[in-house]
C-alpha cells in the first residue's frame, strides 16, 4: 500500500509540475505602464531602484542592468553607472554581458529539444557517441613533481544526464575546487574557459576524455566541463556546428538577438568591461587565465557550451519567459510541458545536501528548505549564476523573472545579489 501512494504522489506531484509550466503559452514580454502589475507593489520596487542606487554609491559595484517581469509584464529594467569606467561610457539597458555558466541552461535546453526528437535516451554512454569517453578512469594519486597520476577503472560510465547534472566526475580546470585535477587539466591543455585561440570544441573534448574523473559517476555533485561536453555532442546528434543550433533553434525562435558566442564589431561596442578593485578603484581586469575580449576579437572558433555565450538582460529574460510558459514563446515551442517538467525534478537526489537547493536538467532548485528559509522563492524557483557576477531566477508559482547583470572579478563588497532577489520576492502581493 506505501508503495502505491508513494507511486500516486509521484505521479501527482508530475502533473502538478506540468500544469505550473503551461499556465500561459502566449505570454511575451512586454513594458507595464508606469511600472505596475496587478500582484506587485510598485513602491516596493522603487525600494530596489533606491538600493542598487546606494550600492553604487557606496562602491560595491562599477555598473549594473536589472531587470524584473512579473505575469510577463517590465515592472523594472534600469541600467545604473559605467559599462567602462575609464572611458566613462555609461550604463545602458541593452549593455551586452559575459554570461558565463549561464550558458549552461541554453545548452542543456538544446540537448532536450534533441532528447524530444528520440535521438537519444538520457541514461545512454556518452561514449555512445563520443568514443574517446570509453572506459573512464578514476584518480587514484598524483605526483606534484610532473603531474603525473594513477587511476584506476571506474565501474560504471558517463552518461548523458550525469554531463547534465554535474554528476559525472569530470572537473573544471582552472577553477576546481582541486589543485590536483587544475594541474592535470593544465598539462593537457584543457580550455576551459575563455580564448581567443583557434581552438575547437571537438579537439578539447577529445583531450577531456582521456583524463581521470575525480570520482565515479552518479555518485556525487561535482561542477564540471559536462557543458562543454554536451555542445560537442550536439554538433555530433543534430549534424551542425554548435553555434549555428543555438542561433537557428533557439535565439532566432525566441527573438534573442544580441545573445551568441562572438559578437559584431557593434554589438562589441555595447559589451561592458569586467571590473575589479585596485586601491579602491575599478580598473579594467587584465589577462590572465583566460582573455576577457574573447567574445569580440581572436579566431572566434571556441563554443564553450559550459560557459561561453554573451547576452542581455531582456534576451535572457525571455529564455526563461518561455520556461514559465511551459517551453513556448512567441508563437514558437522549443520544449513540451511534460518535458520541462522533468527539467524542473530534483535529478540528483540528496547529492546536495538540505542547504535549500535541488538540481535539476538545467537548474538549480529551489526546495521546501529554500522556501523556508525565505527571500528566495516558491518551491521549484529556478536559478543560476555567472562568473563575472550575472544572476538570475524565475519562480513559476508567482510568474515572476528577477535579473541582475554585472561584469566584476575578486573581493567588492558586492551585496546587490542576495538583496535584489529577496527584496523582488518582498514585493510582490500574491
Amino acid at each position: 500500500m506505501k508503495i502505491k501512494f508513494s507511486l500516486f504522489t509521484a505521479c501527482l506531484a508530475f502533473l502538478v509540475g506540468i500544469a505550473v509550466f503551461a499556465q500561459n503559452p502566449s505570454i511575451v514580454l512586454t513594458p507595464a505602464g508606469n511600472q505596475s502589475a496587478d500582484g506587485i507593489s510598485v513602491e516596493r520596487i522603487h525600494r530596489i531602484d533606491q538600493m542598487l542606487a546606494e550600492a553604487l554609491t557606496s562602491n560595491q559595484v562599477p555598473g549594473l542592468v536589472a531587470l524584473v517581469v512579473k505575469d510577463g509584464q517590465i515592472v523594472y529594467h534600469e541600467a545604473k553607472g559605467m559599462a567602462d569606467v575609464a572611458t566613462g561610457e555609461k550604463m545602458a539597458k541593452d549593455q551586452i554581458f559575459r554570461i558565463a555558466s549561464q550558458t549552461k541552461a541554453i545548452t542543456s535546453t538544446a540537448v532536450m529539444m534533441l532528447w524530444e526528437e528520440g535521438k537519444f535516451q538520457l541514461d545512454d554512454p556518452i561514449s555512445k557517441y563520443i568514443p574517446e569517453f570509453a572506459n573512464p578512469q578514476i584518480l587514484t594519486g598524483f605526483r606534484y613533481q610532473d603531474s603525473t597520476f594513477s587511476a584506476r577503472p571506474s565501474p560504471r560510465e558517463i552518461t548523458i544526464r550525469h554531463l547534465l547534472t554535474h554528476t559525472s566526475g569530470l572537473g573544471y580546470g582552472m577553477i576546481d575546487g582541486n589543485e590536483q585535477m587544475k594541474m592535470i587539466y593544465q598539462k593537457a591543455g584543457i580550455v576551459d574557459l575563455f580564448t581567443t585561440e583557434p581552438v575547437r570544441i571537438s579537439d578539447n573534448i577529445k583531450k577531456l576524455a582521456k583524463l581521470p574523473l575525480h570520482h565515479e559517476p552518479g555518485t556525487k555533485y561535482t561542477y564540471s566541463e559536462g557543458l562543454d561536453v554536451l555542445g560537442y555532442f550536439i554538433e555530433i546528434i543534430s549534424g551542425m556546428p554548435f553555434d549555428q543550433f543555438l542561433k537557428s533553434r533557439i535565439f532566432e525562435p525566441l527573438g534573442m538577438k544580441d545573445t551568441g558566442f562572438y559578437l559584431s564589431d557593434s554589438q562589441g561596442e555595447r559589451l561592458v568591461t569586467i571590473h575589479h578593485k585596485v586601491d579602491g578603484k575599478w580598473v579594467a581586469f587584465p589577462e590572465t587565465f583566460y582573455d576577457p575580449d574573447y567574445p569580440k576579437q581572436g579566431a572566434k572558433t571556441f563554443f564553450s557550451g559550459g560557459a561561453g555565450l554573451s547576452s542581455t538582460a531582456e534576451d535572457y529574460a525571455k529564455f526563461l519567459q518561455m520556461y514559465l510558459n511551459g517551453g513556448a514563446y512567441n508563437g514558437k515551442r522549443l520544449l513540451s510541458p511534460s518535458t520541462i517538467a522533468a527539467i524542473m525534478r530534483n535529478q540528483v537526489g540528496d547529492l546536495l545536501g538540505n542547504g535549500g537547493k535541488d538540481y535539476g536538467l538545467a537548474f538549480g532548485l529551489v526546495d521546501e528548505n529554500g522556501v523556508a528559509k525565505g527571500g528566495i522563492g516558491s518551491l521549484g524557483t529556478f536559478d543560476w549564476g555567472g562568473y563575472f557576477n550575472t544572476q538570475y531566477f524565475a519562480d513559476p508559482v508567482t510568474n515572476t523573472i528577477g535579473i541582475i547583470m554585472k561584469q566584476t572579478q575578486g573581493s567588492t563588497g558586492d551585496q546587490t545579489g542576495w538583496k535584489f532577489r529577496q527584496m523582488v520576492f518582498s514585493a510582490l502581493e500574491e
